[in-house]
Formats: structure tokens, C-alpha cells, sequence
């Protein structure tokens, strides 16, 4: 079983593998899982040795929470890290719909909506130890910047303390948010005390912006990142989309660029993209959500693989990558 390095979530006392388990897939809301398959992605990552596993109530509208709750549950628990999500709440739905699962998702990120989160998260997982809840999903990215206004005064003025207050009682050990954009980050390192945040797609071999406002602040202030999305929705591992789309031709252009580096070098676009956000400070994990079990284990040679500096260089040299950007080695 291999043996991954472990960093700290914030100054909190949590560890986490630095490879970790994203179940945003495996829940079946984009493409089919089935029960099993989704069980056995979580298996398989605990049979490598990971010891971090990420879901929220979202991904698979309850399922991925009740699969990794079923996987999970014999394991011996201070060994592995669970992180879930708070801000949507789940109600039954009246459509008829039955897959995933048969709710619709409401959107409530108040003092009262996230106490609720959580109580229903334990119930879904059938576990007794959340040990992170991230705020998932607020900001104009997701809402729009009329409603998101709502969003984050309701977090910046109530929600937050239902945080602190499951931080304070040791509900759950650390606390953060889980988003697709840098800046509503930006904006809620301005009101809260934070552990953690986990920023998908964003902070990527493809695309670097970050380290020039909230990576500097996330050291200042002692907040992690895990990187979720280091594939950036599957472009940089051979397929056409990137931000859970159809990737414009720009994005296709410089992937191109980005993977002739690669290819000059005799490595796999994908180890390099893996490998690359962890050299980071603030970074103390990497969260790809495989689809399958036979993706993950087919995945774990990529980030062992050897990447020569002069890989890192060229890509500085041909301006694509960011010339602050910290890199392996």
C-alpha cells in the first residue's frame, strides 16, 4: 500500500493525505454510478492508502454521502478524514423523480439551514464524526450577483456562527468553503476565521490566477487550500471539458501547448497536472473524483511519476504557467 505524505488542515489539529477522495462523480448526478461502483471508488482509495474523502449532500442528491458512509463505516475512525458540505438542504421532491435520488435541493445558507445540514448529513452518512464542513457552492459563479448578495450576507450574518459554534462545541474540528471561484474567498477571508478552502479548477497546471491575491492571503491568515478539480473538469486528462462543459477554443489552444511540453519531456499531461498544485504551501491536498475504481487505480502511477525540471522551465519559457508559481522537485 503506498504511503502518502499528510499535511495540516489550517492550524488545526487534522492531517490529511495529500492525495485525497472527491465523490462529486461517483454520486451519479452527471453520469450514471451505481450503488457499487460508487463504493468501490471509495474502497480503492482506501486500499492505495488514501485517508481523505470529500463529499457533500449535493453530489448525487444524498447518494455519494450514503455511499461513502456504507464504504467507510468499518474503518477504524481516527485513522481517516471526512470532509461534507453545508448550504443546501435536501426536501423530498414531488416530480417523481427517483435518480439519483428523489429530492430537490434548496438553497440555505442561515444559522438554522447549516445546523440542518449537518444533522442530516450524519443521518445520510450513518456515521457519528464530521470532521470538516465546507460552505458549498456560494458565490456569483454559482448565483449570479443579485442572488449571491443574499447568499453571503445570509453566511457573513448568520450562517458563520452556526460554524463556529459546530467548530467551538467540536462538532467538527475544522471549517471553510467549497467553491469554483477565487473571489467569494477573497471576500470571506474579511469575516471569518477559516481552516480551510477547498477551490475547484482554479488553481490548476491550466490556470494560475490565484497566486496572485489569495494563495499570499491563505499563508497570511493560516488557511489551507485542497485543490479540488486538478484535471479542470477532465481537459487535462484527454477529454473536451472544462468547467463541467464544452471547453472553448482558447482553453483547447493552450491545453494543446501545455500537453507538446509534456509530450517533450516523455510525460503524461495528466502526472504533471496532478503533481504540479501540491508544491504549493497553502496546499495540503489534491481531490480528483474519479468515475470509476478502475480510473482511480489507474490514476495512482501519475503521481509517482518522475517530471523533469526542465518541464517546469519550458513551460515558465513558453508562458504558460504563472512565473511565481512554486513547482515539484
Amino acid at each position: 500500500m503506498p504511503t502518502w505524505e499528510k499535511r495540516k488542515v489550517g492550524r488545526t489539529a487534522l492531517e490529511v493525505t495529500t492525495l485525497g477522495l472527491g465523490t462529486a462523480t461517483m454520486g451519479g448526478t452527471r453520469v450514471k454510478v451505481t450503488r457499487q461502483q460508487g463504493e468501490d471508488s471509495v474502497t480503492a482509495a482506501w486500499d492505495a492508502g488514501v485517508r481523505y474523502v470529500d463529499t457533500a449532500p449535493f453530489y448525487g442528491i444524498g447518494a455519494a454521502e450514503h455511499r461513502v458512509g456504507d464504504a467507510l463505516r468499518d474503518k477504524p475512525r481516527d485513522e481517516w478524514v471526512l470532509g461534507t458540505k453545508v448550504g443546501r438542504l435536501l426536501r423530498p421532491t414531488k416530480e417523481g423523480r427517483i435518480e439519483p435520488m428523489p429530492f430537490d435541493v434548496i438553497y440555505d445558507y442561515s444559522y438554522d439551514g447549516i445546523m440542518r445540514s449537518v444533522e442530516d448529513s450524519f443521518q445520510r452518512l450513518g456515521l457519528a464524526r464530521i470532521d470538516m464542513a465546507l460552505v458549498h457552492d456560494i458565490g456569483v459563479y454559482q448565483h449570479g450577483a443579485e442572488v449571491n448578495a443574499i447568499h453571503i450576507k445570509a453566511l457573513r450574518e448568520s450562517g458563520y456562527r452556526a460554524l463556529e459554534e459546530l467548530r467551538r462545541t467540536k462538532v467538527v474540528s475544522a471549517i471553510g468553503i467549497g467553491v469554483n471561484e477565487k473571489e467569494v474567498l477573497i471576500e470571506a477571508l474579511g469575516f471569518g476565521d477559516w481552516d480551510a478552502f477547498l477551490l475547484a479548477g482554479r488553481y490548476t497546471l491550466l490556470e494560475q490566477g490565484p497566486l496572485d491575491d489569495l494563495l499570499p492571503m491563505c499563508v497570511a491568515r493560516g488557511t489551507s487550500i485542497i485543490v479540488g478539480g486538478p484535471l479542470n473538469s477532465g481537459i487535462l486528462a484527454g477529454r473536451d471539458t472544462w468547467n463541467y462543459a464544452a471547453a472553448p477554443a482558447e482553453v483547447v489552444e493552450r491545453v494543446g501547448r501545455i500537453r507538446a511540453v509534456c509530450d517533450a519531456h516523455a510525460v503524461p499531461l495528466p502526472a504533471a497536472a496532478l503533481q504540479f498544485p501540491l508544491a504549493h504551501p497553502a496546499v495540503c491536498a489534491v481531490i480528483p473524483g474519479p468515475r470509476t475504481a478502475a480510473e482511480f487505480t489507474e490514476n495512482l502511477p501519475l503521481f509517482t511519476q518522475a517530471i523533469p525540471a526542465g518541464l517546469w522551465s519550458d513551460l515558465r519559457s513558453e508562458g504558460l504557467m504563472h512565473p511565481d508559481a512554486p513547482v515539484p522537485g
